[in-house]
């Protein structure tokens, strides 16, 4: 399927186990000198050639030994399980990296893959108040940040330019986030974002 023209637009969650506005985003190393965290992709448009993809869901979750950048990573692939054969080998495509979008950038961080795993999807779109569950394996609760001395909440963002996964993020913080099947983990009270995604190719 490699060389099919494709687009989608949709709002990604990111979750990590890094502090809140997670220092990758500007080009720092991650909090706790290595990484625990991914992104999950709700597209509200797009395609694959001539597969459509509206209204599917897909996520990468991994379990980084140090930076991203320094690879070695294990993966956790998940897709919704409504998409049909040629829906999922379009997904797997676009995650595996050939074809451009972030996954060009990021795939060979990670050099162990679990999945690409049909899961159920419950996904509640409301900014930092996002929230989604991936069959058994993923859940995530977003919050706002709140104040540690007065408890109110706050909405912190960041505009970035160069950003491959978006361009302007909304930061909050994980009321729960929770990863299994081979990389468990759980990081609750650390970071968050959620934004609109805008992705197109192949790269020529």
């Amino acid at each position: 399927m490699a060389g099919e023209p494709w687009n989608l637009e949709g709002t990604v969650l990111i979750a990590c186990n890094c502090d809140y506005g997670c220092p990758c985003n500007f080009n720092a190393l991650p909090t706790h000198g290595h990484c625990e965290g991914g992104w999950a992709w709700h597209v509200e448009r797009g395609s694959y050639g001539d597969t459509p993809l509206d209204g599917l869901a897909f996520a990468v979750y991994v379990q980084w030994p140090g930076a991203i950048h320094e690879g070695g990573g294990r993966a956790l692939i998940l897709f919704d399980e409504r998409a049909d054969e040629a829906q999922r080998e379009a997904i797997e495509t676009l995650v595996g990296g050939d074809v451009g979008g972030p996954w060009g950038v990021l795939a060979w961080t990670w050099t162990t893959v679990g999945g690409p795993r049909p899961v159920s999807w419950e996904v509640e779109l409301d900014g930092v108040d996002t929230r989604l569950k991936a069959g058994d394996y993923l859940e995530i609760q977003s919050e706002p940040i709140k104040n540690v001395v007065t408890g109110v909440e706050v909405r912190p963002g960041a505009v970035l330019p160069e950003g491959i996964i978006l361009k302007r993020a909304d930061f909050g913080s994980s009321a729960l986030f929770r990863v299994a099947d081979g990389i468990d983990y759980e990081h609750s009270g650390r970071y968050t974002a959620v934004g609109a995604f805008d992705y197109s190719g192949p790269p020529e």
